[in-house]
């Protein structure tokens, strides 16, 4: 399958880019409080991810292409941060198995090794950010970052 996604790269390693993800998450969270719309809360992390200098690009669209399809949009991306971690951004009630499949299925598609899942609407945001990883040996799959912090 190839994918078509206009992804640019970063040097910095994987874990710093998720850390500074993860600060600037908070900080969002701590200005906006919960109940706000999805893009609200996009809309400032991108500005604020871009202030330390990191590339972010907004509701990216990927194209699939295989035997069966071609050049198929498949799905938009909420950020693609550094052009190579997918974020994934919920203002809902709860994150379900279903929201860290699509992020995982995002991730196989677009062959990237790492995805966090945040959901905004919540009373703690460190239960509500998971780290998805695809295809890493060795790796625990799903992370939760309240153990971290």
């Amino acid at each position: 399958m190839q994918v078509t996604n206009h992804l640019s790269g970063d040097d910095r390693p994987l874990d710093e880019i998720t850390g500074i993800l993860v600060d600037e998450m908070y900080q969002t969270y701590q200005y906006y409080g919960p109940g706000l719309f999805e893009r609200v809360y996009e809309a400032s992390l991108a500005g604020r991810l871009r202030k330390r200098g990191l590339s972010v690009l907004r509701q990216q669209q990927i194209f699939i292409s295989d035997e069966f399809v071609s050049n198929e949009p498949a799905f938009f991306v909420d950020l693609l941060v550094a052009g190579k971690v997918l974020v994934e951004l919920k203002s809902v009630e709860n994150l379900t198995k279903f929201h860290k499949k699509q992020l995982r299925t995002y991730l196989r598609l677009t062959d990237n090794l790492v995805g966090l899942l945040v959901n905004f609407n919540c009373t703690f945001l460190k239960d509500n950010i998971k780290r998805v990883v695809n295809n890493y040996e060795g790796a625990i799959g799903f992370i939760s970052y309240k153990d971290i912090r």
